[in-house]
């Protein structure tokens, strides 16, 4: 049989009660990552940290977006590596080269989002500062 979201027996839901099960899911997803994931509770208190500071600190409106953005997308990016890392775990715990490999690419995914947001944040702030 071939795939199909007919066959899914996940895919039940339409409209507001598919959008209400995927909010559940959403929230549950995160509450998991505060509890489980030490790097995702460390982005976020970098989140707490930075984001008052783009709103306090003399930004436009574009710039504190931008801030905010490169913050939030270091998260996101979290949250997919974990997801990687979950997926493979549950397939196995013995070391394969391929089950390294997808956990470092998830890996180098989250240093190049926390680099972008370095490099953002250092060149905002020293402008601000500077001029």
């Amino acid at each position: 049989m071939d795939y199909s979201s007919e066959h899914n027996p996940h895919k039940g839901n339409r409209g507001l009660a598919r959008a209400w099960q995927a909010g559940k899911n959403s929230w549950s997803g995160l509450v998991f990552a505060i509890r489980e994931e030490s790097a995702f509770r460390q982005e976020l208190l970098l989140t707490a940290c930075l984001i008052p500071l783009a709103l306090l600190l003399p930004f436009s409106t574009v710039e504190r977006l931008m801030l905010i953005g490169s913050v939030v997308l270091v998260l996101i990016v979290e949250l997919v590596n974990s997801s990687i890392e979950a997926a493979i775990d549950r397939i196995s715990f013995e070391h394969h080269g391929l089950s390294k490999r997808a956990k470092d690419y998830g890996s180098a995914a989250v240093a190049l989002a926390l680099l972008m947001c370095a490099m953002m944040w250092i060149t905002l702030v020293c402008r601000v500062f500077a001029g």
